[in-house]
């Protein structure tokens, strides 16, 4: 029974993702910084179908945290199989308007957290037979133009890839496989933060050749993918989910 981490699980991507992996024969730590109602939402909807979960809420921006996220998975549900890193967020503050604070920050909560939870997750991912890591990027870390700037949050994202894709080759003799998806613009639930003013949104999709944004599911059916047995022969890749942004 595969156990696996997600991070940023209470709304959004991470969200559609645990439902989407909802399973008798999977189990579930589901993370959120604060969002309980949300996360106690999921762990509901996960639990109606069968599904074994745990959730906790704890901030990843702290060192500490991010390796014991690891060892309470391990404790609860008795081993660790894959990670879906989705925990992130958003900031469209410009250079001399975001102060270094802000760049640290973004750093410690998603590429330190990455780093931090992969490292003590190792020697699980390769006792595992289905080791799979999934790292949550952004377009931001490939579209640059003057709409959709996002200098703190491409850092960070950007700094994810690059982790992943040498986390991929190391673990890659065990049979563990790494990855990273890119979401392009994706619509956020109702009580869920955006970084963009609501007529963004509509300029957003209008950029897409799709003429859409994304929706949490089409991101979490990538990741479900990920995971799966069919994607074994998948690493160090990231792949974009943006109905052809990085094309246009």
């Amino acid at each position: 029974m595969a156990v696996i981490l997600i991070t940023g699980a209470a709304s959004g991507i991470g969200a559609a993702t645990a439902k989407r992996l909802a399973d008798p024969g999977r189990q579930l730590m589901l993370h959120s910084r604060s969002n309980r109602e949300g996360l106690d939402s999921v762990v509901a909807a996960v639990s109606q179908v069968g599904g074994v979960v745990e959730s906790v809420l704890g901030d990843l921006t702290e060192s500490a945290f991010a390796e014991t996220l690891v060892e309470e998975t391990v404790n609860l549900l008795g081993g660790l199989d894959q990670i879906v890193s989705n925990a992130g967020f958003a900031d469209r503050r410009l250079f001399g308007d975001v102060d270094v604070d802000t760049l640290i920050a973004a750093q410690k909560g998603m590429p330190e957290a990455f780093f931090r939870i992969a490292t003590k997750a190792m020697p699980y991912l390769r006792d595992s037979d289905c080791g799979r890591v999934v790292a949550v990027s952004s377009f931001v870390a490939h579209v640059f133009d003057a709409d959709g700037l996002f200098p703190t949050t491409a850092a960070a994202k950007a700094s994810i890839e690059a982790l992943s894709k040498s986390l991929a080759v190391q673990l890659a003799p065990d049979g563990v496989t790494v990855n990273c998806v890119a979401p392009g613009y994706t619509k956020k639930d109702a009580t869920g933060h955006s970084a963009l003013p609501g007529d963004a949104w509509t300029k957003a999709a209008a950029k897409s050749p799709m003429g859409r944004i994304g929706t949490p599911d089409d991101v979490a059916g990538l990741i479900s993918f990920l995971l799966s047995e069919d994607a074994a022969f998948i690493t160090g890749q990231t792949i974009h989910v943006d109905g052809g942004l990085t094309l246009a």
